[in-house]
């Protein structure tokens, strides 16, 4: 069951890589990017696999007690960086279409 974690992990990195190279693809042939969904198309996905890989790999592979320790806090930097790097992306989403309400 913990392999089937990392492979979801690299699915995710892959996904996040390959939506990287597309958007690459789209602008080069005149497509104008798509700067603020881009966080949630290639980099949400990139850097949750990379959490998920590097929660779950040295524990997997029987490291020592430090090496789990010090992913782990490396796990929670990451974890924090994505919840600044979304909440700033959903900000500034909402703040260039802005919130209609009923009328």
């Amino acid at each position: 069951m913990d392999w089937s974690v990392v492979a979801m992990g690299c699915a995710l990195v892959l996904a996040g890589v390959g939506s990287q190279w597309w958007e690459r693809t789209r602008v080069r042939k005149g497509a104008s990017p798509d700067q603020d969904m881009r966080f949630f198309r290639a980099w949400l996905p990139l850097l949750m696999g990379l959490g998920m890989i590097g929660g779950k790999v040295p524990s997997l592979l029987s490291a020592p007690h430090s090496v789990v320790m010090i992913m782990d806090t490396l796990n929670v930097v990451l974890a924090v960086t994505v919840l600044v790097l979304a909440l700033r992306a959903a900000r500034r989403f909402f703040r260039t279409r802005g919130l209609r309400t009923l009328e």
